[in-house]
């Protein structure tokens, strides 16, 4: 039984990395319009201030924002759209990414 023991906790990972136990999944979104460090910050507080985000990334440059949820919380898409609208920006792409805010704002860093 010993030597089964690294086998099923191997596929015990597995399982539970491919079914989204542990992964970290973040909503991204392209934005246009925003022009500033004042659009960033008011786009962050926002987003900030909703209930299931843990991390905001606002991108001028790319045009990108990222939200991430909370551990076992779920980010609404559209309540994400919505806040951007309504803070005055237009939201041209949504989608969800495998990958946390940090992960996101390195690999946007390590592209420059």
């Amino acid at each position: 039984m010993n030597s089964l023991t690294p086998k099923f906790l191997a596929l015990t990972l597995a399982a539970a990395f491919s079914s989204g136990v542990w992964a970290t999944e973040s909503i991204k979104a392209s934005v246009n319009g925003m022009v500033c460090a004042f659009c960033a910050q008011g786009i962050e507080k926002r987003l900030s201030g909703m209930p299931a985000t843990k991390a905001v990334l606002v991108d001028l440059k790319k045009k990108i924002v990222a939200v991430e949820a909370k551990e076992g919380q779920t980010l609404d898409r559209e309540a994400i759209r919505h806040e951007i609208k309504e803070a005055g920006y237009d939201v041209t792409k949504l989608e969800t990414v495998p990958q946390s805010v940090a992960e996101i704002r390195a690999q946007m860093k390590a592209a420059k």
